[in-house]
């Protein structure tokens, strides 16, 4: 029996899938964020009670918000105060008296939906999540490849192109992580609406502005038509380093069905006259790839 948890900023989800990876246990409670003994109890207990439920003893991997330290074993996480500087992996282990595999939930999102039907027969699988920031994680050979320092997949705080800046007259857009420029500054949904911002449009939502450019509006429509060409500069960037098979994209901003039609013609101008786009996905387990991809940790980490 395979644990997984997604561990959020509001919500803690745990779900126990069975050796053909079939959900068969699920509890939601809400994150204790202030208080790290509290957290480390909070989880026990979930354990606890799948363990009983299940009558089984379950692995255990973690998705979550935020880095780990790869020498000193300490996590850094904006949304989840109390656990920043703590070595979680090590006390859930002790406070669960089993191995604990952790790692960001973004990986945690490509590992999963890396390991579908639909990406079978894909060797290089990159997770692209468009929400209100913009990561991702790449996924070779059914293996989540993490690199030295434990960065492979922050796709997002790469710059953008200054093509791209000087053919749409943008902003340098400062990014919380302290660099300038960055892709997730664009691309996510709080970028797609900084840009709509930036050119005055009146949209106050991206629901509202995909709205204006359905109807036809044109500066709705030219808004969209960046938006697209700047994701789609940074897609193919990834594809002429990586060679990726297959684009998975997860997140709100994933839910838009014209990014499937209209990126896969926008990659071409940035890639080599007879390059072929990588397909572009949208993940079979949405907002459950999470807690699916986390319970697959341990199995990842032999």
């Amino acid at each position: 029996m395979r644990y997984g948890f997604d561990i959020g900023g509001t919500k803690i989800e745990m779900a126990a899938y069975d050796d053909r990876l079939n959900q068969v246990f699920c509890q939601r409670v809400s994150t204790p964020t202030a208080d790290y003994r509290q957290f480390l109890s909070c989880v026990k207990t979930l354990v606890a009670q799948a363990d009983m439920t299940l009558r089984a003893r379950g692995t255990i991997g973690i998705g979550l918000p935020g880095v780990t330290d790869p020498k000193s074993r300490k996590q850094l996480s904006v949304n989840v105060p109390c656990i920043t500087g703590q070595c979680l992996a090590e006390d859930l282990a002790s406070t669960l008296d089993r191995p604990v595999a952790i790692e960001n939930d973004c990986r945690c999102f490509a590992l999963s939906e890396a390991s579908t039907e639909q990406t079978q027969r894909h060797d290089i699988v990159f997770g692209v999540i468009l929400g209100t920031g913009a990561g991702g994680g790449l996924v070779l050979h059914k293996h989540l490849h993490k690199g030295k320092n434990g960065l492979a997949g922050e796709w997002g705080h790469i710059p953008i192109s200054a093509l791209l800046v000087q053919r749409y007259d943008l902003p340098l857009f400062a990014c919380s992580c302290g660099l300038t420029g960055c892709f997730e500054r664009y691309v996510s949904g709080r970028g797609l609406m900084a840009l709509s911002q930036y050119f005055h449009h009146r949209a106050t939502s991206v629901p509202e502005l995909l709205g204006f450019y359905r109807q036809g509006e044109p500066l709705a429509r030219q808004l969209i038509a960046i938006y697209i060409d700047i994701l789609a500069s940074a897609l193919a960037s990834l594809q002429l380093m990586l060679d990726v098979d297959a684009f998975v994209l997860g997140g709100g901003v994933s839910n838009i069905p014209e990014l499937y039609r209209l990126l896969p013609l926008a990659m071409r101008d940035w890639l080599f006259p007879n390059s072929e786009p990588a397909v572009i996905l949208s993940p079979v387990f949405g907002d459950s790839s999470g807690v699916r991809g986390a319970a697959l940790l341990e199995q990842h980490e032999r």
